[in-house]
């Protein structure tokens, strides 16, 4: 039986992690698929240049990778202990290069003044992005996504 990660991870124990991810319906995601006759190779680029960008702005180390026809494997180290040591700025850099945000993040970032109601919302969604950030969950969501819009 299959459990959530959040059950699984525990970086007491070890901040090394092996993580497949699979095709639905055994779909190629990568090579020549002998009963179509088409060829997928130019996604196996899609998924290692998203691995290299997910590498670069969370706190997980890629140790190593293999992308197969149908699904890929991941040897990852966690380092949520980084993600302390960035500043709020930082953070907000980060998860925007993924995400545009809310409006207010949008515009601290434009350098606009900010409200006090909007500086705490701004401080509590810094605190939100930065635990995101150390996440595999959320790791494996940004990897598996965009990857997957554009395969379909």
């Amino acid at each position: 039986m299959t459990r959530p990660r959040e059950q699984l991870v525990s970086i007491a124990d070890t901040p090394y992690y092996h993580v497949v991810s699979r095709c639905v319906r055994r779909t190629f995601l990568c090579g020549y698929d002998r009963d179509t006759g088409r060829n997928y190779e130019h996604r196996r680029q899609w998924v290692e240049d998203r691995i290299r960008i997910l590498s670069s702005l969370f706190a997980i180390n890629i140790c190593s990778y293999a992308v197969m026809s149908n699904h890929y494997h991941l040897v990852v180290k966690l380092f949520p202990e980084q993600a302390q040591e960035w500043g709020d700025d930082e953070v907000l850099a980060r998860w925007s290069s993924l995400s545009k945000g809310p409006l207010i993040i949008q515009r601290y970032l434009k350098g606009e003044s900010l409200a006090s109601a909007e500086r705490r919302f701004l401080e509590s969604t810094v605190a939100v992005y930065r635990k995101r950030l150390t996440e595999l969950s959320w790791f494996m969501k940004c990897l598996n996504e965009p990857i997957a819009r554009q395969a379909n």
